[in-house]
């Protein structure tokens, strides 16, 4: 359900903002295995999407065709015919997003996520929009408690070593000076196998603080789903047996929901 009133939403510093950040992956069964990241990510506002300067403007682009469907002609339409087909009616505020731009041709994103308001500016849902290595797409409707925290049922093949089973335990305050989100997946037997953490700072989104991170993160998205490849690699070397991908479902009109 949205927050109530009287509970204070917090914002961030300013928006466009860049969070410079750590993505973690510890996985405890059936073998351990954690892996660590830097990258960046960005949060704006979908209804006022950042254009960098011309020079710099190849390391942050922004595009509907790598959200939702794909089809929509903004990232906005997209998301509001996929809360459209869920019932969600009062959204209609503010929307920010948090995700990688695209950067120098490519982008990956596993999460993106969208915070959304109504017309007053209180919380409505947010929607965890997963991207998984197969180009396949699929999003989750979140009504988060006040500490940002909610359950869904897993229903989407991501990770080659685990079955669609089971549920997912998120945490997704929105970020602030700090970002810190949560995922955890926990099993029917009640094991909880897999937690991913993203921990970040806030940095301002001008020209010197884009070309800084991309200067300290060079291709960022590409190494994002290198380092997936990589790490699935190193898994199966480790004995983990490979579950079978599902066949694909004929997509909606409004994409994989």
């Amino acid at each position: 359900m949205p927050a109530p009133a009287s509970v204070p939403v917090p914002v961030p510093a300013s928006v466009p903002a860049l969070y410079t950040c750590e993505v973690g992956h510890t996985r405890v069964q059936p073998v351990r295995h954690s892996l660590r990241r830097r990258t960046y990510l960005w949060l704006v506002d979908l209804d006022d999407l950042p254009r960098p300067p011309r020079l710099l403007r190849p390391l942050a682009r922004f595009d509907a065709s790598d959200h939702f469907g794909g089809r929509a002609r903004t990232i906005r339409a997209g998301l509001d015919a996929y809360l459209m087909a869920q019932g969600v009616r009062n959204a209609d505020g503010r929307v920010l997003m948090l995700a990688h731009a695209r950067v120098l041709g490519h982008v990956f994103n596993p999460l993106t996520l969208y915070w959304c308001h109504d017309r007053t500016g209180r919380p409505v849902c947010v929607v965890a929009e997963v991207h998984n290595t197969y180009g396949g797409r699929h999003c989750y409707l979140l009504r988060p408690a006040e500490d940002g925290s909610a359950d869904v049922a897993k229903d989407f093949y991501v990770s080659p070593f685990f079955d669609v089973e089971g549920s997912y335990r998120m945490r997704v305050p929105l970020p602030g000076e700090r970002l810190d989100l949560t995922v955890q997946l926990r099993l029917p037997d009640g094991s909880r196998p897999l937690t991913a953490t993203v921990r970040g700072r806030h940095r301002p989104a001008d020209a010197r603080g884009l070309l800084t991170a991309a200067l300290r993160h060079p291709w960022s998205t590409a190494a994002v789903s290198a380092g997936i490849r990589w790490h699935g690699i190193r898994l199966y070397l480790k004995g983990l047996p490979v579950r079978p991908r599902p066949r694909p479902v004929t997509p909606t009109r409004e994409g994989m929901l």
